[in-house]
Formats: C-alpha cells, sequence, structure tokens
C-alpha cells in the first residue's frame, strides 16, 4: 500500500496535467460525484464537521488491522470534491502516519489560493477533524499497550 506521501505527490501529478483552475475546479467536482456514499446513520451531528460553511459529514473507525477507514459527505459538489481529495490521502492510513503527514499537497497545488475564505476554512476544518481523529485512535493504541 502507498505511503501518505506517496498518495500525495500522485495529486500534486494529476494535477500537473491541468492547464487552467477551471479544469482543476471540473477534475475536483468529479472526485466528489465519485466519493464512495457515506452511511445514512453516519450523517449525525457527531460527525458534522464544525467550522465549515456547508453541510460536511466526516466518520472514521479503525479497522482490524488499526488502520482509519474515514466515510464522508457533503451537500457542496466542491466541498464533496475536497472530501474526495482528503479521503485519496488519509483513508486506511495508520494513525500516526496520519499525524506525520499533514497535507503538503494543498500549498503544492496552489489550492488554498484559489479557495474562497468561507471554503478554505471549511478545508481547514476538516483536516483538523481528520488529525483529531487519527490522535484520538492514536491515544487509544497507546492505552492498549
Amino acid at each position: 500500500m502507498s505511503s501518505i506521501l506517496e498518495k500525495q505527490q500522485r495529486i500534486v501529478d494529476e494535477f500537473e496535467k491541468f492547464n487552467s483552475w477551471e479544469s482543476k475546479y471540473k477534475y475536483i467536482i468529479d472526485l466528489g460525484k465519485k466519493l464512495t456514499e457515506m452511511p445514512a446513520e453516519h450523517k449525525n451531528e457527531n460527525n458534522k464537521v464544525k467550522g465549515c460553511q456547508s453541510q460536511v459529514w466526516l466518520h472514521a473507525e479503525l479497522t482490524q488491522d488499526k488502520k482509519i477507514h474515514f466515510s464522508a459527505d457533503s451537500d457542496a459538489l466542491i466541498v464533496k470534491g475536497l472530501i474526495a481529495l482528503l479521503m485519496q490521502v488519509y483513508d486506511l492510513g495508520a494513525p500516526a502516519e496520519i499525524l506525520k503527514a499533514p497535507p503538503h499537497f494543498i500549498n503544492q497545488i496552489d489550492l488554498g489560493s484559489h479557495l474562497s475564505p468561507s471554503r478554505a476554512n471549511g478545508l481547514n476544518a476538516m483536516i483538523k477533524q481528520i488529525m483529531n481523529y487519527a490522535r484520538v485512535f492514536e491515544m487509544m493504541a497507546q492505552a492498549n499497550n
């Protein structure tokens, strides 16, 4: 399985193929449309990401092999695409690996400067929530050892 850093590099490489931000946005929206459906029972208040203008849900659970499986959804297509990018990077990552791998690809593809301030805040809130889940699962693992 690829490391988180390798997954981030694949995204950077993919974005280099596009010559305009319009085509990059279309790609992000298409990723959102292909995002695996989030189970309805996970779309609840506990899984809502605070700090997002759109409705965003992010659920995490630890698999038997101690990886974090994320599921996510949003009511906004572009946000759903941003979530899909984050899922490509962090889904099925080990908690310690996630914590050591901030999403550098966002700056490398210059995504932050092409989002509205509210969308950028929402993206940061999603990243913070992913890192919070990883921190909690890592602390649980340490407590069990």
